[in-house]
């Protein structure tokens, strides 16, 4: 699948999309931390089936499809669709620490947005979701949809393979070789979830909402979740 798009837009989508940006995302697991220390990832190959799951069942049924609306949403400055996509993407983080981490990352993109001159249409501290802050980002600087999709996903593969590589016996070579094998998952996750209907949003990873509850008492740990 071809990718084109303006060099503006597809510079402020690595900007969006990178590593450095700071909002934290290289501080949270999300939940990778105890399935690590509950010993059910092992190989590269667990970590993959691990990441792929979360691709197929979370991202292409939660996070792009909300991130979508939330898109088109900010385009047409609708405050009220924001808020009530922003109360799905809570909703669907069924632990503590996932809600955290979520609310967290999302005020510290908002904390970018007077600094940068971006004019978001909705936003309230605490509350705001990071699928909200990044679709209002990514809808100020005119970044497609679909590469927007492109560049959460690969934001959230990239930060989970960096914590793995922390975690687990991963050097950097099968860290690139691990990114490698799931890159071509991303534009199917991505058309995936451009189809979803609305009555289809949510999904169910029992495996990582019980790594997640398990993170909260976990008594050593290097992540925030």
């Amino acid at each position: 699948m071809s990718i084109t798009t303006t060099d503006g837009a597809l510079l402020r989508l690595l900007q969006l999309s990178s590593a450095t940006l700071p909002v934290g995302g290289y501080s949270f697991s999300q939940g990778l931390e105890a399935a690590v220390e509950q010993n059910w990832l092992h190989t590269d190959r667990d970590l993959r089936a691990w990441l792929s799951a979360q691709l197929s069942e979370g991202h292409a049924k939660v996070d792009l499809p909300l991130l979508l609306r939330q898109i088109d949403a900010a385009r047409h400055r609708d405050a009220d669709c924001l808020r009530h996509w922003n109360a799905w993407v809570l909703a669907c983080r069924d632990t503590t620490e996932l809600r955290a981490a979520e609310i967290a990352m999302g005020d510290a993109l908002l904390r970018l947005t007077p600094p940068l001159d971006i004019d978001v249409p909705w936003q309230e501290r605490g509350k705001t979701a990071f699928v909200t802050a990044f679709a209002m980002v990514a809808a100020h600087w005119q970044i497609k949809p679909r590469l927007a999709c492109h560049g959460y996903l690969w934001s959230w593969l990239e930060n989970q393979v960096a914590a793995a590589t922390r975690l687990m016996a991963l050097g950097q070579t099968a860290a690139q070789q691990l990114l490698d094998a799931l890159m071509p998952e991303l534009p199917a996750t991505v058309k995936r979830a451009s189809t979803l209907a609305d009555d289809a949003i949510g999904s169910s990873l029992p495996a990582l909402s019980m790594a997640s509850c398990r993170h909260e008492q976990q008594y050593c740990r290097l992540f925030r979740s």
